[in-house]
């Protein structure tokens, strides 16, 4: 523990984000899944503030049917309990969904409103994924849709909750619920979208993290020489 965070100041790595895991589910109606949700959120935290780490970044989970309310209050009870219960600079950064049946948290709206019931304003914040952002409505194939979709956020959440960027193209089309990652430049957004992004100025300065796939078509490598020509 001691060596990572050396490295981390030796490096100069900051800001760094981990990622809650897939399992757990902040919006379960399921009383043993929430719980055990609620304690995994409290240990990620714990585990980021004694590493050093900035962001943890959490999934909001599916209501599973019971419907958003419900979701809506499960996540914002799970949220100001872990931050109560871990007191420290550890943010905690919703992502955005791709709007899959029964998910929380695919609109900015539903962002909003998650965010605006957080007790601790300054320990939140928003990672948008834009593999998640296009498969659930918002249109980053063209610099027009980029502009459009960037000055939504803007307007809802405000520039100030972005934190960090998800970068990811999409293999399912606009609007299509799905969360699927494709390589840069080769899903629907495409190289057009992606130069929009990078080159947009609440995004060029954010940390980006890339969750594409590794293939025979490309590796992460490959896909960082993309990114890397796209915002040249």
């Amino acid at each position: 523990m001691d060596e990572f965070r050396r490295k981390l100041v030796s490096n100069a790595l900051t800001p760094v984000a981990a990622h809650m895991p897939y399992l757990p589910n902040l919006s379960s109606p399921k009383r043993v899944i929430y719980n055990r949700s609620m304690k995994s959120l409290s240990a990620e935290l714990d585990r980021c503030d004694a590493l050093g780490l900035q962001y943890l970044v959490t999934h909001l989970g599916s209501h599973m049917g019971v419907g958003q309310d419900l979701g809506l209050e499960r996540i914002t009870e799970a949220i100001n309990c872990a931050l109560a219960d871990n007191p420290s600079d550890v943010m905690v950064l919703l992502e955005n969904t791709a709007g899959t049946k029964n998910s929380m948290g695919s609109s900015f709206e539903d962002l909003k409103r998650i965010l605006a019931r957080i007790e601790d304003k300054r320990r939140v914040g928003v990672c948008f994924d834009t593999a998640h952002a296009y498969a659930a409505g918002y249109d980053l194939n063209s610099s027009r849709g980029v502009e459009e979709t960037l000055a939504r956020f803007n307007a809802v959440l405000g520039f100030n909750m972005l934190k960090v960027i998800h970068l990811n193209d999409s293999k399912c089309g606009l609007g299509s619920g799905r969360d699927r990652h494709e390589h840069i430049g080769m899903g629907y957004i495409g190289e057009k979208g992606f130069r929009a992004i990078l080159k947009h100025e609440a995004v060029r300065q954010l940390p980006l993290i890339l969750e594409t796939p590794i293939d025979d078509r490309r590796d992460e490598l490959g896909n960082l020489q993309k990114v890397r020509q796209l915002s040249a």
